[in-house]
């Protein structure tokens, strides 16, 4: 009776400390996590402790608010005046609303490359050689304020 009682005991415990690890949540600074109750968005962890509903809440994604780099392979661009030039891109972005960037969009990275890509040779296309070699802060303009 004294080995049934132990166990008991021992699985009371040992069901109150994972309840325990599951409701508590430390979230590092610049980075916010998406939680999910029963599989619907409920809400976005901000850095700090936070508490969960153990068994009921995940955490979906852990998005990073840091700004990022990413270096993206040479394009082919053709100029107004029908010159193909090869452009070296180099992006750095943040994630702005971590909700957003987990729900909206299925691929985070590649949705910015092809905006990048498309608007890219759109500006460039609009310009003539000489005047995309030397415009380099009007089309980071044009690039910043569509992306």
């Amino acid at each position: 009776m004294d080995a049934f009682l132990g166990i008991v005991i021992a699985a009371v415990l040992l069901f109150t400390v994972v309840t325990l690890l599951k409701a508590v949540r430390i979230v590092p600074q610049q980075r916010m996590d998406v939680v999910e109750r029963l599989g619907k968005y409920k809400r976005t962890l901000s850095p700090g402790l936070n508490l969960l509903v153990p068994f009921v809440d995940a955490v979906r994604a852990k998005v990073d608010m840091r700004e990022q780099v990413v270096s993206f392979p040479p394009q082919p661009v053709i100029t107004s005046d029908n010159l193909v030039v090869s452009i070296d891109t180099v992006l750095y972005f943040r994630a702005i609303d971590p909700m957003l960037a987990t729900y909206e969009i299925s691929n985070f990275l590649q949705a910015i490359e092809q905006l990048t890509v498309t608007t890219l040779r759109n500006v460039i296309g609009s310009l003539d050689l000489e005047r995309a070699l030397t415009s380099r802060d009007q089309i980071n303009k044009h690039l910043s304020s569509v992306l």
